[in-house]
């Protein structure tokens, strides 16, 4: 399960901050969630900082947002952080 908490960043910068494990189930709500908010034509920064599992089917579904452009991925633990950077996943910060 996870939790989602939006933040408006500076400009039109959108941060949402994840907390909990990002499972098969979850993903759905995340990347429509991402989609949705891209919609308005900002910036989305994923905060996961208070990511505790993130599961195979979220590292797709953060590849997939990554490189589509839609999201910024900061503040990852560095378990998964290196598990994103082994599958071509941008991460900042």
């Amino acid at each position: 399960m996870i939790r989602i908490l939006r933040d408006e960043g500076e400009g039109r910068r959108l941060i949402l901050r994840i907390h909990g494990h990002l499972v098969a189930e979850c993903c759905e709500v995340l990347e429509r969630a991402c989609l949705e908010s891209s919609g308005a034509g900002g910036r989305i920064v994923l905060d996961l900082s208070g990511l505790g599992f993130l599961g195979r089917p979220g590292v797709e579904m953060l590849g997939r947002l990554e490189r589509a452009g839609v999201v910024t991925i900061v503040g990852c633990a560095p378990l998964i952080a290196y598990t994103l950077q082994e599958e071509g996943i941008e991460i900042e910060g």
